[in-house]
């Protein structure tokens, strides 16, 4: 789960997806237009293009970090390093601008950067000056172990609050009892599968029945594989799936690794799982709960195996430690925790929201929150307001040597990304 592995491919996908799988599915009987699946039509790449992204820019000497009690006036920029989807200013879609909203409200103009290709983001990272930055757990896991963010001063984020407890305490934005991340977007994967051609009892099938499987082609992926075995080998002492020593990494590896190079396949952009299922090459899947809703819109038999524990992420917003413009930073962080941006970018990328107001809300200004029905659907998607289900989810942290307090007994997120460069290769 890079940054720009990612929830970059992820940005308008389910957008275009509802439109383009839809037809595909069903030739000549399902109009590709948005109304399939009551979203807008794709973002263009002319138009995302012309993201206003500024040239690399050298190091910056950081303002004075606000008091703990008050911001003081904005600095007049705040410079956004994220993926594609994850701040639209209506240059992909004039219906999705979360961006301009911001601008108006706070008088902070945003400098947005992203990569252009889905591999560029340690070169950003490394080359380019940010305030602020939206981060998947195992770059923030790396963020914070470098000091390269810094802990934030929650009382400043006022919607901060308003996110649920499980989500701010989440291991991959805090550490040392300090926090250093505001949950976003998040997300959780399940095991899907063609009922004409399936029927797995168990989602471990997808390491064990013969025939064509997809898989996410991310190094995480092995925590599905630590799963499976967490039940089928209690022998091997599997606790937590992104804490593997090195013998339960091998046994993971071993396990993805049973099915011959021509069975398995691994996507990057969701519209390949969702092509894999729609053109009939793949029977089962690793995937996410919206692209089953959209499948099932196109008219696919696809179906989900249910109720087993599974895996899943949360994507942050992190303060570098060297922001030029802390004032309008901790701004953005509120505001893209806000109930109005968190809808639209629920809506827009396909994931779930942190903040559970964005799922709905009963108010009459339709037009500021003119996304709810969409975000909603999403919502039920991901059983975002189920407690119990979401104790399932196995959330990922950044895989690491010391792992929960084992000085030296685990393997390292280096490990897991080398081994499964052997794998996909």
């Amino acid at each position: 789960m890079m940054l720009g592995r990612s929830r970059a491919g992820l940005a308008g996908a389910f957008v275009s997806a509802s439109v383009a799988l839809a037809a595909c599915a069903a030739p000549g009987h399902v109009s590709p237009s948005a109304e399939v699946a009551g979203l807008p039509t794709a973002p263009s790449t002319a138009a995302t293009s012309q993201a206003p992204v500024a040239s690399p820019s050298p190091a910056r000497t950081p303002t004075p970090t606000p008091s703990g009690k008050a911001l003081g006036p904005g600095e007049g920029t705040v410079t956004v390093l994220t993926s594609r989807g994850y701040a639209e200013y209506g240059g992909s879609d004039p219906a999705f601008d979360w961006v301009g909203p911001f601008e108006d409200k706070t008088g902070c103009r945003v400098n947005l950067r992203f990569p252009q290709v889905s591999d560029q983001i340690d070169k950003l990272l490394a080359q380019t000056s940010y305030d602020v930055v939206s981060a998947p757990p195992e770059l923030a896991g790396r963020l914070i172990a470098e000091k390269k963010v810094a802990p934030l001063t929650t009382s400043l984020v006022p919607h901060y609050d308003d996110i649920p407890k499980w989500l701010r305490s989440q291991r991959s934005v805090t550490g040392g009892g300090k926090v250093y991340g505001v949950p976003y977007l998040w997300g959780s994967y399940v095991t899907l599968y063609d009922s004409e051609r399936a029927r797995p009892a168990k989602g471990d099938a997808l390491y064990s029945n013969r025939g064509a499987v997809m898989l996410r082609d991310s190094p995480l992926s092995i925590a599905d594989a630590a799963l499976a075995l967490k039940e089928r080998r209690p022998g091997l002492g599997v606790k937590d799936p992104f804490e593997l020593t090195p013998a339960q990494l091998d046994a993971a590896i071993a396990l993805i690794g049973e099915r011959r190079d021509g069975e398995r396949s691994y996507w990057k952009d969701p519209i390949d799982a969702l092509q894999g299922f729609t053109g009939g090459s793949v029977r089962l899947g690793r995937a996410l709960p919206y692209q089953l809703d959209i499948l099932r819109r196109a008219g696919r038999p696809v179906k989900a195996v249910g109720g087993e524990p599974t895996t899943g992420w949360v994507d942050s917003w992190m303060l570098s430690a060297q922001a030029a413009s802390p004032n309008c930073a901790y701004r953005w962080l509120d505001w893209i925790s806000s109930p109005e941006a968190q809808q639209q970018a629920a809506a827009w990328n396909g994931l779930a929201p942190a903040n559970p107001s964005a799922c709905g809300y009963p108010g009459d200004d339709s037009e500021k929150y003119r996304y709810a029905e969409r975000a909603g659907r999403v919502c039920d998607a991901y059983r975002v307001k189920d407690a119990a289900w979401i104790k399932k989810i196995s959330f990922a942290v950044r895989p690491a040597r010391d792992c929960g307090g084992r000085d030296g007994e685990c393997t390292d997120y280096a490990e897991w990304a080398a081994r499964w460069r052997q794998l996909v290769r």
